[in-house]
């Protein structure tokens, strides 16, 4: 079961990951290249998984449930953070995020999600003033939103879900280690009967 709900996560990763670059949601290939990766690591993990529990291979399932178990803490980690982080953390994370871009990548959001500056608050008057002076998206000429109450909107609503699926394949995991250790402690129906294991 454990398997294959890897396989599925593994798959669902990697084609998410060529949707979002295909349709140009996201353009980052580092942040493309790094979801692949973990989808095609988990899908490793799981063939792993597989092939020990079809022969029998006590090693194979061991390791399985090492790397299963340390999937399964990273996971839980940040399942909890994405449910946790409140409004202010999400605010200074943007923040942060937003200083360090280039104004050209500035742009290229201001246009993309149809709006002008980051948040238009007491301790970044000065940068959101110099952001709307540059901002070409087309929003401009009318009423726009600032990017930041857009990207909170949907940041709080994205961080919910993404949590509550990461909690729920992280309890899949655990209960995957705790089957393959059930079944790595049986003994091999096609071994020898006097053999000891």
């Amino acid at each position: 079961m454990s398997s294959f709900s890897l396989q599925l996560v593994g798959l669902l990763l990697i084609g998410v990951a060529a949707w979002g670059k295909g349709f140009g949601i996201v353009s980052s290939i580092h942040i493309i290249g790094g979801v692949i990766a973990v989808g095609v690591f988990l899908l490793l993990i799981s063939i792993v998984g597989l092939i020990g529990a079809l022969n029998h291979h006590q090693v194979m399932l061991f390791f399985y449930m090492v790397i299963l178990f340390l999937v399964f803490l990273f996971q839980f980690g940040v399942s909890c953070s994405c449910l946790a982080i409140n409004k202010g953390q999400q605010v200074k994370l943007l923040s942060g995020t937003w200083a360090l871009m280039s104004n050209d990548t500035r742009l290229g959001v201001e246009s993309k999600l149809n709006c002008c500056g980051l948040l238009n608050n007491n301790q970044s008057k000065e940068q959101f003033n110099e952001d709307v002076k540059l901002c070409n998206a087309p929003c401009k000429h009318a009423r726009c939103f600032t990017c930041g109450d857009l990207m909170l909107q949907h940041a709080a609503e994205a961080l919910k879900i993404l949590g509550a699926v990461g909690l729920f394949f992280s309890f899949t995991e655990i209960l995957g280690v705790w089957l393959a250790a059930r079944y790595r402690n049986q003994k091999d129906p096609r071994a020898n009967p006097s053999a000891f294991l």
